[in-house]
């Protein structure tokens, strides 16, 4: 596999890599990253409306992070130009839509030592699907690094969360230095390999972060263990590379699509022709007791408020309609093989824990979903298995559809038949509004254990959805 170089090794220059930011009917404005060795010549972006410098964004391992904000035209046929070459942007966002929504890129351990050809095997083929019709976005739902091994890049954090030591002084601060290089590397380690890096320079990217991203399972932890000094510091150096790795943006900046001005969330919202795509943030000010905090909320319910029509795609990292898994976390104890996935059960909307919160955030997405013209659709990672649900709404059913992951390996075929059971005694937390988990088109399962991802498409007024799986292939197209 591609590695991340010594600082005293020369290496090629990654990226660009790609950034939606806003539209206009004439223009759509872009934001690119590149890395390379410090104080390695920018140059600039050039496309049809001019000239872009670069800015540097942040300087670390020997290696500088550079972006260029810009304008394309608003065409299917646009394109910018860095160095001596010309990258294609399908920027047409009135009329016919293509958009790629990907989670789970990595795995827990060992991620770097794997085969690069096998890991990054779906991202070659969305890059192929690309090929075919251009995509205009590409919808990251969180996991885009698995950081979990990050931690171990100084003895303070090594041991965390099981033991938490009294961290002050200057080994407070070698371990923030320690966990900001790992956080960095693990970025630009992702970054250079090539089927991924294909796609991201090609595709404006939207990204949501979540637990891995962090560490597993962040904000489920006891509260003692996310405020010790360790906690925060993993917290904050997590935070600075997400800004800059999934933003483009520095680490004291607050994105310009952000919906919390005050930078304590980090959910955003993108307007485009018929389009509005909203990514709560569930991970920022989450606690054994909540998913989202007030700032969250408040800038989700402000933004949910302005929908006046069309169609609403929101990421949630985590499933939002899904089946009783309270019952599964009562009864983990009694199955030790299903252990591994235990943070990921006590992540889930579903958890006892935020049984209140989780009514509330469906009842917000039904207030749109019913609006005349409005129509909701709410798009999921984080279990590692392709499946569908909907609830049903006085205007018709609100569609939740999970990909993941594209990278991470399937789990076990007997989690996905675990979960399928659990599917069948059906769930109504909104009473009157039963979830169902059903078979993707063309299958029998309600949980496929395969990698996969998710292709979106709008042509005239009508949606659909695929999941290319890797085994099984496409599916049928389910419309939305």
């Amino acid at each position: 596999m591609a590695s991340y170089a010594a600082p005293d090794t020369p290496i090629p220059v990654a990226g660009p890599f790609l950034f939606m930011r806003s539209h206009r009917p004439d223009r759509v404005t872009l934001a690119a990253i590149r890395v390379g060795p410090e104080g390695f010549e920018a140059g600039e972006v050039r496309t049809p409306f001019g000239q872009f410098p670069g800015e540097r964004l942040a300087s670390r391992l020997g290696r500088d992070v550079v972006r260029y904000t810009f304008d394309v035209p608003a065409t299917a046929e646009a394109w910018y130009e860095v160095g001596d070459e010309r990258y294609p942007v399908n920027a047409a966002f009135e009329g016919d839509l293509a958009i790629a929504f990907a989670s789970c890129n990595g795995q827990e351990h060992g991620d770097e030592a794997r085969e690069e050809a096998e890991r990054n095997l779906m991202w070659g083929r969305l890059g192929e699907r690309h090929r075919a019709r251009p995509f205009n976005l590409l919808l990251h739902g969180g996991d885009q690094i698995y950081a979990d091994e990050v931690s171990l890049a100084h003895p303070a954090s090594a041991e965390w969360p099981d033991e938490i030591p009294d961290v002050s002084g200057p080994e407070a601060e070698a371990l923030a230095e320690a966990l900001r290089d790992g956080f960095f590397r693990r970025y630009v380690d992702q970054f250079i390999h090539a089927e991924f890096a294909w796609v991201a320079a090609r595709i404006p990217s939207l990204a949501i972060w979540d637990d891995h991203d962090i560490c597993d399972g962040w904000g489920s932890l006891r509260a003692r263990k996310l405020d010790s000094v360790v906690g925060r510091t993993i917290f904050d150096a997590a935070r600075d590379m997400a800004l800059i790795f999934q933003f483009g943006a520095r680490p004291d900046e607050v994105p310009e699509i952000a919906i919390d001005r005050t930078g304590r969330s980090l959910g955003w919202a993108v307007d485009l022709p018929g389009l509005m795509v909203v990514a709560p943030d569930l991970r920022s000010e989450r606690r054994p007791d909540r998913v989202m905090g007030e700032a969250g909320w408040s800038g989700l319910r402000a933004c949910l408020g302005g929908v006046e029509g069309g169609k609403v795609l929101l990421v949630s990292s985590v499933p939002a309609l899904g089946p009783r898994l309270s019952v599964v976390e009562r009864l983990m104890s009694l199955t030790p093989w299903m252990e591994k996935y235990e943070d990921d059960l006590r992540d889930q909307w579903q958890s006892h824990a935020h049984r209140e919160e989780w009514c509330d955030f469906l009842s917000e997405l039904m207030r749109v979903h019913e609006r005349d013209g409005a129509s909701v659709t709410v798009l999921s990672g984080e279990i590692h298995l392709a499946t569908r649900a909907h609830m049903e709404t006085a205007a018709g059913a609100l569609h939740q559809l999970v990909a993941s992951g594209i990278a991470h390996p399937a789990p076990p075929a007997a989690y996905a038949k675990v979960l399928g059971a659990l599917a069948s005694f059906g769930e109504a937390p909104l009473p009157g509004h039963p979830i169902r988990i059903e078979p993707l088109p063309g299958q029998w399962a309600r949980y496929i254990a395969e990698r996969n991802f998710l292709v979106l498409t709008r042509e005239g007024d009508a949606w659909e959805a695929v999941w290319d799986l890797e085994k099984s292939g496409p599916t049928p197209a389910l419309p939305i």
